[in-house]
Protein backbone atom coordinates (compact mmCIF):
# COMPACT_ATOMS: atom_id res chain seq x y z
CA UNK A 1 0.00 0.00 0.00
CA UNK A 2 2.63 2.35 1.06
CA UNK A 3 4.55 1.74 -2.04
CA UNK A 4 1.48 2.30 -4.51
CA UNK A 5 0.82 5.46 -2.33
CA UNK A 6 4.34 6.95 -3.40
CA UNK A 7 4.28 5.35 -7.09
CA UNK A 8 0.70 7.99 -7.15
CA UNK A 9 2.47 10.83 -5.75
CA UNK A 10 5.55 10.46 -8.61
CA UNK A 11 2.80 10.28 -11.15
CA UNK A 12 1.48 13.16 -10.18
CA UNK A 13 4.68 14.99 -9.58
CA UNK A 14 5.71 13.70 -12.93
CA UNK A 15 2.75 14.95 -15.07
CA UNK A 16 2.49 17.85 -13.42
CA UNK A 17 6.01 18.78 -14.50
CA UNK A 18 4.93 17.57 -18.34
CA UNK A 19 2.09 20.22 -18.12
CA UNK A 20 4.11 23.12 -16.64
CA UNK A 21 7.15 22.43 -19.24
CA UNK A 22 4.40 22.48 -21.96
CA UNK A 23 3.40 25.56 -20.59
CA UNK A 24 6.34 27.23 -20.48
CA UNK A 25 7.41 26.15 -24.13
CA UNK A 26 4.13 27.48 -25.62
CA UNK A 27 4.45 31.42 -27.28
CA UNK A 28 3.27 33.97 -25.38
CA UNK A 29 1.08 34.65 -28.52
CA UNK A 30 -0.71 31.02 -28.18
CA UNK A 31 -1.04 31.25 -24.18
CA UNK A 32 -2.88 34.53 -24.79
CA UNK A 33 -5.29 33.72 -27.48
CA UNK A 34 -8.11 34.19 -25.24
CA UNK A 35 -7.94 37.49 -24.56
CA UNK A 36 -9.66 39.66 -26.62
CA UNK A 37 -8.62 42.57 -28.55
CA UNK A 38 -10.23 45.99 -27.87
CA UNK A 39 -11.11 48.50 -30.58
CA UNK A 40 -13.46 51.37 -30.02
CA UNK A 41 -16.56 53.30 -31.74
CA UNK A 42 -17.58 57.00 -30.84
CA UNK A 43 -20.69 57.85 -32.20
CA UNK A 44 -24.20 59.40 -31.37
CA UNK A 45 -26.20 56.60 -30.14
CA UNK A 46 -28.73 59.81 -28.67
CA UNK A 47 -29.89 62.91 -29.92
CA UNK A 48 -30.39 64.36 -33.18
CA UNK A 49 -27.67 62.03 -34.69
CA UNK A 50 -28.22 59.28 -32.61
CA UNK A 51 -29.87 57.77 -36.11
CA UNK A 52 -26.47 57.72 -38.57
CA UNK A 53 -24.18 56.54 -35.46
CA UNK A 54 -25.86 53.46 -35.08
CA UNK A 55 -25.61 52.62 -38.55
CA UNK A 56 -21.91 53.12 -38.13
CA UNK A 57 -21.92 50.68 -35.05
CA UNK A 58 -24.24 48.41 -37.17
CA UNK A 59 -21.59 48.21 -39.56
CA UNK A 60 -18.57 47.47 -37.33
CA UNK A 61 -20.58 44.86 -35.63
CA UNK A 62 -20.56 43.06 -38.77
CA UNK A 63 -17.48 42.91 -39.67
CA UNK A 64 -16.16 42.18 -36.00
CA UNK A 65 -18.55 38.92 -36.54
CA UNK A 66 -17.66 37.80 -39.94
CA UNK A 67 -13.54 38.09 -38.51
CA UNK A 68 -14.63 36.57 -35.42
CA UNK A 69 -16.38 34.02 -36.99
CA UNK A 70 -13.30 33.37 -39.63
CA UNK A 71 -10.93 32.29 -36.88
CA UNK A 72 -10.18 36.33 -34.83
CA UNK A 73 -6.68 37.61 -35.29
CA UNK A 74 -4.47 34.66 -36.69
CA UNK A 75 -1.25 36.82 -35.66
CA UNK A 76 -2.17 37.28 -32.37
CA UNK A 77 -3.16 33.52 -31.87
CA UNK A 78 -6.86 33.64 -32.79
CA UNK A 79 -7.98 36.53 -30.45
CA UNK A 80 -11.43 37.96 -30.81
CA UNK A 81 -11.78 41.26 -31.77
CA UNK A 82 -14.11 43.03 -29.16
CA UNK A 83 -16.19 46.44 -29.89
CA UNK A 84 -16.66 48.84 -27.29
CA UNK A 85 -19.78 51.41 -28.40
CA UNK A 86 -19.20 54.74 -26.63
CA UNK A 87 -21.92 57.52 -27.00
CA UNK A 88 -20.91 60.85 -28.19
CA UNK A 89 -24.09 62.45 -27.16
CA UNK A 90 -25.37 65.64 -28.96
CA UNK A 91 -22.44 68.26 -28.53
CA UNK A 92 -18.58 68.31 -29.27
CA UNK A 93 -18.23 68.64 -25.38
CA UNK A 94 -19.99 64.98 -24.50
CA UNK A 95 -18.46 63.96 -27.25
CA UNK A 96 -15.03 64.93 -25.79
CA UNK A 97 -15.90 63.65 -22.35
CA UNK A 98 -17.07 59.87 -24.55
CA UNK A 99 -13.10 59.82 -25.59
CA UNK A 100 -11.67 60.89 -21.93
CA UNK A 101 -13.72 57.79 -20.54
CA UNK A 102 -12.47 56.02 -23.37
CA UNK A 103 -8.80 56.49 -22.60
CA UNK A 104 -9.78 56.13 -19.04
CA UNK A 105 -11.75 53.13 -18.42
CA UNK A 106 -10.37 51.11 -21.13
CA UNK A 107 -6.57 51.29 -21.59
CA UNK A 108 -6.21 48.20 -24.04
CA UNK A 109 -7.91 49.57 -26.79
CA UNK A 110 -5.72 49.36 -29.63
CA UNK A 111 -8.00 51.85 -32.23
CA UNK A 112 -11.04 53.09 -32.89
CA UNK A 113 -13.55 54.60 -35.35
CA UNK A 114 -16.04 57.84 -34.84
CA UNK A 115 -17.09 60.28 -34.24
CA UNK A 116 -19.85 60.69 -37.16
CA UNK A 117 -20.25 64.52 -37.34
CA UNK A 118 -17.45 66.64 -38.13
CA UNK A 119 -17.29 69.03 -34.98
CA UNK A 120 -17.16 65.61 -32.59
CA UNK A 121 -14.77 64.35 -34.42
CA UNK A 122 -12.80 67.29 -34.57
CA UNK A 123 -12.96 67.34 -29.93
CA UNK A 124 -12.57 63.28 -29.83
CA UNK A 125 -9.73 63.35 -31.52
CA UNK A 126 -7.95 66.30 -29.76
CA UNK A 127 -7.94 63.17 -27.07
CA UNK A 128 -7.53 60.20 -29.02
CA UNK A 129 -4.11 61.90 -30.99
CA UNK A 130 -2.89 62.43 -26.93
CA UNK A 131 -3.56 59.05 -25.53
CA UNK A 132 -1.93 57.82 -29.49
CA UNK A 133 -4.98 55.45 -29.95
CA UNK A 134 -4.88 55.20 -33.96
CA UNK A 135 -8.35 56.80 -35.20
CA UNK A 136 -9.97 56.22 -38.41
CA UNK A 137 -12.96 58.48 -39.29
CA UNK A 138 -15.22 59.04 -42.66
CA UNK A 139 -15.62 63.06 -41.20
CA UNK A 140 -15.17 65.08 -43.89
CA UNK A 141 -14.09 68.22 -42.41
CA UNK A 142 -10.61 69.55 -43.89
CA UNK A 143 -9.50 70.50 -40.53
CA UNK A 144 -9.57 67.28 -39.47
CA UNK A 145 -6.28 66.14 -41.11
CA UNK A 146 -5.24 69.49 -40.98
CA UNK A 147 -3.35 69.40 -37.73
CA UNK A 148 -0.34 67.73 -37.78
CA UNK A 149 -1.67 64.78 -35.65
CA UNK A 150 -0.17 61.32 -36.44
CA UNK A 151 -2.61 58.89 -35.28
CA UNK A 152 -5.89 60.31 -37.41
CA UNK A 153 -6.33 58.35 -40.18
CA UNK A 154 -9.05 60.40 -42.93
CA UNK A 155 -10.88 57.71 -44.83
CA UNK A 156 -13.41 60.12 -46.83
CA UNK A 157 -12.35 62.65 -49.51
CA UNK A 158 -12.61 66.17 -47.91
CA UNK A 159 -15.38 68.30 -47.73
CA UNK A 160 -13.90 70.71 -49.62
CA UNK A 161 -12.65 68.23 -52.19
CA UNK A 162 -16.09 66.53 -52.78
CA UNK A 163 -17.15 70.23 -53.49
CA UNK A 164 -14.92 70.88 -56.31
CA UNK A 165 -14.76 67.45 -57.52
CA UNK A 166 -18.98 67.63 -58.00
CA UNK A 167 -18.84 70.63 -59.68
CA UNK A 168 -18.73 69.14 -63.12
CA UNK A 169 -22.33 67.18 -62.30
CA UNK A 170 -23.64 70.58 -61.23
CA UNK A 171 -23.10 72.14 -64.13
CA UNK A 172 -25.84 70.38 -65.76
CA UNK A 173 -28.23 72.10 -63.38
CA UNK A 174 -27.85 75.36 -64.33
CA UNK A 175 -25.55 78.72 -64.27
CA UNK A 176 -27.39 80.36 -60.78
CA UNK A 177 -27.28 78.48 -57.58
CA UNK A 178 -28.29 79.39 -54.02
CA UNK A 179 -26.67 78.05 -50.98
CA UNK A 180 -28.09 77.25 -47.87
CA UNK A 181 -25.99 75.32 -45.36
CA UNK A 182 -25.59 74.51 -41.86
CA UNK A 183 -22.95 75.74 -39.48
CA UNK A 184 -21.73 72.54 -38.08
CA UNK A 185 -18.31 72.31 -39.21
CA UNK A 186 -18.82 69.74 -42.11
CA UNK A 187 -21.50 71.85 -43.88
CA UNK A 188 -18.91 74.66 -44.08
CA UNK A 189 -15.87 72.82 -45.36
CA UNK A 190 -17.87 71.99 -47.85
CA UNK A 191 -19.34 75.10 -48.94
CA UNK A 192 -16.28 77.00 -48.23
CA UNK A 193 -14.99 76.88 -52.03
CA UNK A 194 -18.37 77.01 -53.70
CA UNK A 195 -18.42 80.58 -51.62
CA UNK A 196 -14.65 81.40 -52.55
CA UNK A 197 -14.59 81.14 -56.07
CA UNK A 198 -15.26 77.55 -57.44
CA UNK A 199 -18.37 78.00 -59.14
CA UNK A 200 -17.56 81.54 -60.19
CA UNK A 201 -14.58 80.23 -62.25
CA UNK A 202 -17.04 77.68 -63.86
CA UNK A 203 -19.52 80.32 -64.43
CA UNK A 204 -21.99 79.99 -62.01
CA UNK A 205 -23.63 82.59 -59.81
CA UNK A 206 -24.50 82.72 -56.58
CA UNK A 207 -27.57 84.50 -55.99
CA UNK A 208 -28.47 83.78 -52.53
CA UNK A 209 -26.36 82.45 -49.59
CA UNK A 210 -27.74 81.46 -46.27
CA UNK A 211 -26.46 79.98 -42.70
CA UNK A 212 -28.27 78.50 -39.86
CA UNK A 213 -27.97 76.97 -36.72
CA UNK A 214 -29.48 72.97 -36.31
CA UNK A 215 -32.21 72.06 -36.02
CA UNK A 216 -34.29 74.41 -37.58
CA UNK A 217 -37.59 75.17 -35.93
CA UNK A 218 -38.90 76.62 -39.28
CA UNK A 219 -37.66 76.66 -42.85
CA UNK A 220 -39.85 79.73 -44.15
CA UNK A 221 -37.59 82.37 -43.74
CA UNK A 222 -34.70 80.43 -45.94
CA UNK A 223 -36.93 79.03 -48.63
CA UNK A 224 -38.60 82.46 -48.53
CA UNK A 225 -35.00 83.65 -50.23
CA UNK A 226 -35.16 80.92 -52.92
CA UNK A 227 -38.80 81.89 -53.99
CA UNK A 228 -37.67 85.69 -54.19
CA UNK A 229 -34.34 85.08 -56.22
CA UNK A 230 -35.31 81.43 -57.91
CA UNK A 231 -31.92 80.22 -58.23
CA UNK A 232 -31.43 77.08 -61.16
CA UNK A 233 -30.76 74.61 -58.48
CA UNK A 234 -30.59 74.75 -54.60
CA UNK A 235 -26.88 73.52 -52.17
CA UNK A 236 -28.89 72.23 -49.27
CA UNK A 237 -26.39 70.99 -46.88
CA UNK A 238 -28.03 70.11 -43.56
CA UNK A 239 -26.29 68.07 -40.99
CA UNK A 240 -30.27 66.51 -40.45
CA UNK A 241 -32.62 64.85 -42.22
CA UNK A 242 -35.53 66.97 -39.71
CA UNK A 243 -33.78 70.07 -41.46
CA UNK A 244 -34.26 68.32 -44.79
CA UNK A 245 -37.57 67.35 -44.37
CA UNK A 246 -38.41 71.27 -43.21
CA UNK A 247 -37.12 72.65 -46.13
CA UNK A 248 -38.90 70.41 -48.96
CA UNK A 249 -41.92 70.42 -47.31
CA UNK A 250 -41.70 74.46 -47.24
CA UNK A 251 -40.46 74.79 -51.09
CA UNK A 252 -42.84 72.26 -51.77
CA UNK A 253 -45.60 75.03 -50.14
CA UNK A 254 -43.92 77.31 -52.80
CA UNK A 255 -44.56 75.45 -55.75
CA UNK A 256 -40.65 74.96 -55.77
CA UNK A 257 -39.73 71.35 -54.80
CA UNK A 258 -39.90 68.26 -57.21
CA UNK A 259 -37.24 69.58 -59.61
CA UNK A 260 -38.71 73.00 -60.02
CA UNK A 261 -35.74 73.90 -58.27
CA UNK A 262 -32.97 71.26 -58.00
CA UNK A 263 -31.62 70.34 -55.12
CA UNK A 264 -28.14 69.19 -54.75
CA UNK A 265 -27.32 68.26 -51.11
CA UNK A 266 -24.30 66.35 -49.07
CA UNK A 267 -23.69 63.23 -46.39
CA UNK A 268 -25.26 60.37 -45.74
CA UNK A 269 -27.67 61.38 -43.44
CA UNK A 270 -29.89 61.80 -47.02
CA UNK A 271 -30.17 58.38 -47.87
CA UNK A 272 -30.42 56.91 -44.79
CA UNK A 273 -33.60 54.37 -44.54
CA UNK A 274 -35.90 56.55 -42.52
CA UNK A 275 -35.61 59.67 -44.80
CA UNK A 276 -38.62 57.63 -46.30
CA UNK A 277 -40.41 57.26 -42.87
CA UNK A 278 -39.83 61.48 -42.67
CA UNK A 279 -40.10 63.09 -46.18
CA UNK A 280 -42.64 62.12 -48.63
CA UNK A 281 -41.15 60.01 -51.53
CA UNK A 282 -42.47 62.44 -53.83
CA UNK A 283 -40.52 65.38 -52.24
CA UNK A 284 -37.34 63.45 -52.43
CA UNK A 285 -37.48 62.45 -55.68
CA UNK A 286 -34.37 63.47 -57.88
CA UNK A 287 -32.60 65.01 -55.09
CA UNK A 288 -28.82 64.80 -55.53
CA UNK A 289 -26.21 63.94 -53.07
CA UNK A 290 -22.66 63.94 -52.54
CA UNK A 291 -21.09 61.51 -50.08
CA UNK A 292 -17.97 59.90 -49.65
CA UNK A 293 -18.72 56.53 -50.14
CA UNK A 294 -21.64 54.65 -50.94
CA UNK A 295 -23.39 51.48 -52.25
CA UNK A 296 -21.27 50.48 -55.68
CA UNK A 297 -21.02 47.27 -58.20
CA UNK A 298 -18.61 45.18 -56.67
CA UNK A 299 -19.78 45.55 -53.20
CA UNK A 300 -22.43 42.70 -52.85
CA UNK A 301 -21.36 40.49 -49.94
CA UNK A 302 -20.49 43.26 -47.99
CA UNK A 303 -23.91 44.73 -48.82
CA UNK A 304 -25.57 41.12 -47.52
CA UNK A 305 -23.59 40.45 -44.40
CA UNK A 306 -24.68 43.78 -43.47
CA UNK A 307 -28.47 43.52 -43.99
CA UNK A 308 -28.46 40.31 -42.55
CA UNK A 309 -26.75 41.55 -39.61
CA UNK A 310 -28.70 44.99 -38.98
CA UNK A 311 -32.30 44.36 -40.25
CA UNK A 312 -31.59 47.25 -42.59
CA UNK A 313 -32.98 47.67 -46.26
CA UNK A 314 -29.73 48.65 -47.78
CA UNK A 315 -26.08 50.15 -46.80
CA UNK A 316 -25.11 53.82 -46.29
CA UNK A 317 -22.02 55.26 -46.22
CA UNK A 318 -21.82 55.15 -42.50
CA UNK A 319 -22.56 51.06 -42.38
CA UNK A 320 -19.80 51.03 -44.69
CA UNK A 321 -17.87 52.95 -42.69
CA UNK A 322 -17.40 50.72 -39.38
CA UNK A 323 -17.55 47.85 -41.69
CA UNK A 324 -14.30 49.28 -43.67
CA UNK A 325 -12.75 50.91 -40.88
CA UNK A 326 -12.85 47.30 -38.25
CA UNK A 327 -11.57 45.46 -41.42
CA UNK A 328 -8.61 48.31 -41.37
CA UNK A 329 -7.83 47.76 -37.81
CA UNK A 330 -7.93 44.12 -38.09
CA UNK A 331 -5.30 44.31 -41.12
CA UNK A 332 -3.03 46.48 -38.98
CA UNK A 333 -2.73 44.19 -36.20
CA UNK A 334 -2.43 40.99 -38.16
CA UNK A 335 1.08 43.21 -39.74
CA UNK A 336 1.41 44.30 -36.25
CA UNK A 337 1.98 40.87 -34.57
CA UNK A 338 0.76 42.34 -31.05
CA UNK A 339 -1.85 44.22 -29.71
CA UNK A 340 -0.15 47.15 -29.44
CA UNK A 341 -1.93 50.82 -30.38
CA UNK A 342 1.66 52.47 -31.63
CA UNK A 343 2.05 49.59 -33.59
CA UNK A 344 -1.16 49.44 -34.82
CA UNK A 345 -0.88 53.31 -35.79
CA UNK A 346 2.63 52.51 -37.55
CA UNK A 347 0.78 49.51 -40.01
CA UNK A 348 -1.98 51.74 -40.59
CA UNK A 349 0.38 54.25 -42.33
CA UNK A 350 2.13 51.60 -44.51
CA UNK A 351 -1.02 50.00 -45.51
CA UNK A 352 -1.46 49.56 -49.16
CA UNK A 353 -4.79 47.53 -50.14
CA UNK A 354 -6.08 47.18 -53.33
CA UNK A 355 -8.00 43.41 -52.69
CA UNK A 356 -9.73 42.05 -49.90
CA UNK A 357 -12.58 43.53 -47.47
CA UNK A 358 -11.01 46.73 -46.39
CA UNK A 359 -10.34 47.65 -49.97
CA UNK A 360 -13.72 46.57 -50.81
CA UNK A 361 -15.34 48.77 -48.61
CA UNK A 362 -13.84 51.86 -49.72
CA UNK A 363 -13.37 52.56 -53.80
CA UNK A 364 -10.16 53.20 -54.66
CA UNK A 365 -8.31 51.40 -52.35
CA UNK A 366 -7.01 51.94 -48.74
CA UNK A 367 -3.47 54.08 -48.59
CA UNK A 368 -2.93 57.14 -46.41
CA UNK A 369 -0.21 59.68 -47.09
CA UNK A 370 1.60 61.45 -43.52
CA UNK A 371 -1.19 63.59 -43.06
CA UNK A 372 -4.01 60.73 -43.00
CA UNK A 373 -5.68 61.20 -45.77
CA UNK A 374 -7.00 58.35 -47.66
CA UNK A 375 -5.06 58.55 -51.46
CA UNK A 376 -6.99 57.94 -54.64
CA UNK A 377 -10.86 58.11 -52.43
CA UNK A 378 -13.39 59.20 -55.45
CA UNK A 379 -16.23 61.18 -54.61
CA UNK A 380 -19.34 59.59 -54.81
CA UNK A 381 -22.87 60.97 -56.14
CA UNK A 382 -25.89 59.41 -55.07
CA UNK A 383 -29.62 60.54 -56.42
CA UNK A 384 -33.34 59.21 -55.05
CA UNK A 385 -34.76 57.37 -58.10
CA UNK A 386 -37.96 55.15 -57.27
CA UNK A 387 -37.73 55.17 -53.38
CA UNK A 388 -33.88 54.75 -53.15
CA UNK A 389 -30.93 55.80 -53.12
CA UNK A 390 -28.89 54.88 -56.03
CA UNK A 391 -25.20 55.67 -56.57
CA UNK A 392 -24.66 57.39 -60.35
CA UNK A 393 -21.34 58.15 -60.27
CA UNK A 394 -18.08 56.79 -60.36
CA UNK A 395 -19.78 55.88 -63.65
CA UNK A 396 -18.28 52.62 -63.87
CA UNK A 397 -19.52 51.42 -60.30
CA UNK A 398 -22.38 53.52 -60.74
CA UNK A 399 -26.13 51.59 -59.48
CA UNK A 400 -27.79 53.58 -62.15
CA UNK A 401 -27.65 56.82 -64.70
CA UNK A 402 -28.74 60.12 -63.23
CA UNK A 403 -32.50 61.82 -64.20
CA UNK A 404 -31.69 65.22 -65.10
CA UNK A 405 -34.83 67.46 -63.88
CA UNK A 406 -36.84 68.09 -66.98
CA UNK A 407 -36.08 72.20 -66.75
Amino acid sequence: MQIRSLNRRSAVIAASAVVLAAICSTPVAVQAQQKNVKIAVIVPLSGPWARQGTLVKYGAETAVNEINAAGGIKALGGAKLELVAIDAGDSAEKAKNAAQRLVAQEPDVVGGMGAWLSTFTLAVTEVTERAQIPWLTLSYSDTITDRGFKYVFQSSPTAGLQSTEAVPTILNLGKTAGIIGDNTASPVSFLKPMREGVLAKMGIKIVMDETFTPPLSDATPLMQKVRSTRPEFLLFISSTISDLKLGLEKLNEFRLAKGAVPIIANGARMGAPEVLKNVPADLIEGVFFIVANWELKGQDRISDLYKKQSGEPWITQDGLAGYGHTWIIKEALERAGVADKVKVSEEIHKLDLKTGPAADAFPGGVKFDAAGHRLNAPVVIVQWQNGRPLTVSPVDRAMAQPKWPKN
